[in-house]
């Protein structure tokens, strides 16, 4: 895709993605879709594969046709060299989308588990929002449509009636996700899906050249985000003022630190850590 690099932001659901992607995008010469996420865009062509780790043989000739189009799409609509993506079920298929976009700059941002398990379980239960989803609905392939519409009715139909009151699925997809949810709580189940994405995240990248990618703690970045987002844009060859940097990261706050293993409680979160223990180990969270 002449002109453009892609940047792709991995990382497990509720762990940061969104404001590292509006800070980047912030910045003159990045641009981005105008919703929240494109896993439309990434499935399409395997719509109905069953998760969404995806190997990279799944990466079709048509597949990589019709997703560099709309990397090219939003590079030309916004006149902007860096193309930034954010969608939190690719840290589950990086090889799939290293075979996509060969061209592509990582960025893995992880954060405690505990809190990321506290904050995710609030979005298993959020109700439907209608403006959210009509921004993204626009950007699904139309030959999928009636195939996501028929999922949405599903998934806020069972939520008023599960017991849980929580919808049928919700963030990245593991394999075997609903032996999952009959065999675990729902706690253990956002627990499972964190140390997933940040184990699969981890393995892939090692297998790429360490000049691709990049790894940024969450509660580095918000304690001190103009150093952190200095760190990045550096590494992309992107010098820039301080000031610019500064206007940048200005929304950054650190307020929910700790916040999603307050709201989990002991009891639980004794209850998972022996799901996640080894991941949170190998990143300093205990």
């Amino acid at each position: 895709m002449r002109g453009l690099t892609p940047v792709i932001i991995l990382g497990a659901g509720r762990s940061g993605t969104n404001i590292l992607r509006d800070c980047l995008t912030s910045l003159p010469g990045f641009g981005t879709w105008p919703c929240d996420e494109i896993n439309y865009i990434w499935r399409h062509g395997n719509v109905r594969y069953p998760s969404d780790e995806f190997s990279p043989d799944m990466a079709k000739p048509k597949v990589k046709r019709y997703i560099r189009a709309q990397f090219s799409w939003v590079a030309g609509r916004y006149n902007v060299e860096w193309v930034v993506e954010k969608t939190c079920a690719n840290s589950l298929r990086v090889e799939f989308v290293d075979q996509v976009l060969p061209d592509a700059r990582y960025i893995f941002i992880y954060r405690d588990g505990l809190d990321t398990v506290g904050s995710a379980i609030k979005r298993w239960k959020a109700k439907m929002n209608i403006s959210y989803l009509a921004r993204k609905a626009r950007f699904v392939p139309l030959t999928d449509l009636p195939y996501y519409g028929g999922r949405y009715l599903y998934n806020q139909l069972y939520r008023m009636i599960s017991k849980e009151k929580r919808l049928a699925f919700w963030g990245p997809k593991l394999d075997g996700m609903e032996e999952l949810l009959q065999n675990y709580l729902l706690e253990e189940v956002c627990a499972l899906q964190w140390k997933r994405c940040v184990d699969r995240t981890s393995q892939a990248l090692e297998l790429l050249s360490k000049q691709d990618w990049q790894e940024i703690a969450y509660e580095d970045f918000v304690k001190n985000p103009q150093m952190e987002m200095k760190r990045i844009t550096d590494w992309l060859g992107y010098f820039l003022e301080d000031r610019t940097l500064a206007q940048a990261v200005k929304n950054v706050s650190d307020k929910s630190l700790g916040k999603g293993r307050k709201e989990l409680g002991q009891q639980y979160s004794d209850r998972i850590f022996y799901l996640i223990g080894d991941t949170m180990k190998r990143y300093g969270y205990v």
